[in-house]
């Protein structure tokens, strides 16, 4: 939980530091943070994130939930559990906002797979098997970010297109290492399959970020 800067006579660690400690990525601490709002560390007078060692336990405790096979929102509860929280507690000004995805993906699999990894973090998803379904669907719901795979018949293109509208980021994947063309594009980040979930997740949340929250909120998506 939050508090003060902690005493100087405790320990106290960094963000890159409790991420070599545990191996998360520091994107994902931050992204766990603002989410679920449960470990929140202190900050020092430069605003860099200070985490206590009773802190540092807490995330442990949500890594090893996750290596059990817990979902990441399962494992924050059951830290919530434990430390006594109300089961209901969310981060102040969160209730009820909905983050919409439009996922472009030609793989029905791969497309069900990540729908999975980002309902179970809170996310409403728009599939999308083909380009022009994908735009119609981005001209009618305007998601707060678009997932392109580049590999579909006119992926790039798409990519393009609506990154050109500059209203939502683009996200593109691929299973080849299209980097440089999905940045040339217009893509604001690129992954290569096989996507892992941790990795995928946290760079959903890095690029919707916190102007998200602010968005008028919406009823999800039927």
């Amino acid at each position: 939980m939050s508090g003060t800067e902690p005493s100087t006579s405790r320990p106290v660690y960094s963000i890159g530091a409790v991420a070599r400690m545990l191996g998360v990525e520091p994107a994902t601490l931050r992204a766990w943070e603002e989410r679920y709002g449960i470990v929140v560390p202190a900050r020092s007078r430069g605003s860099h994130r200070l985490y206590s060692r009773d802190q540092v336990e807490q995330v442990r405790s949500v890594v090893r939930s996750m290596e059990a096979g817990s979902s990441t929102a399962d494992a924050h509860r059951l830290l919530a559990e434990e430390l006594g929280l109300p089961p209901d507690a969310e981060p102040a000004g969160r209730q009820d906002v909905v983050t919409l995805v439009l996922l472009a993906e030609r793989d029905r699999f791969a497309a069900e797979l990540c729908e999975y990894f980002l309902r179970t973090e809170g996310y409403d998803v728009r599939l999308a098997g083909e380009p022009g379904e994908a735009e119609r669907s981005f001209a009618e719901h305007r998601p707060d970010l678009a997932v392109v795979d580049l590999t579909m018949p006119g992926g790039p293109e798409l990519c393009e297109r609506l990154a050109r509208d500059d209203t939502a980021p683009v996200l593109a994947v691929s299973v080849l290492a299209l980097q440089d063309e999905a940045i040339t594009r217009g893509a604001s980040a690129f992954l290569q399959k096989p996507l892992e979930q941790l990795s995928f997740v946290s760079t959903v949340r890095d690029l919707v970020g916190a102007s998200a929250l602010t968005r008028p909120e919406r009823a999800p998506v039927p």
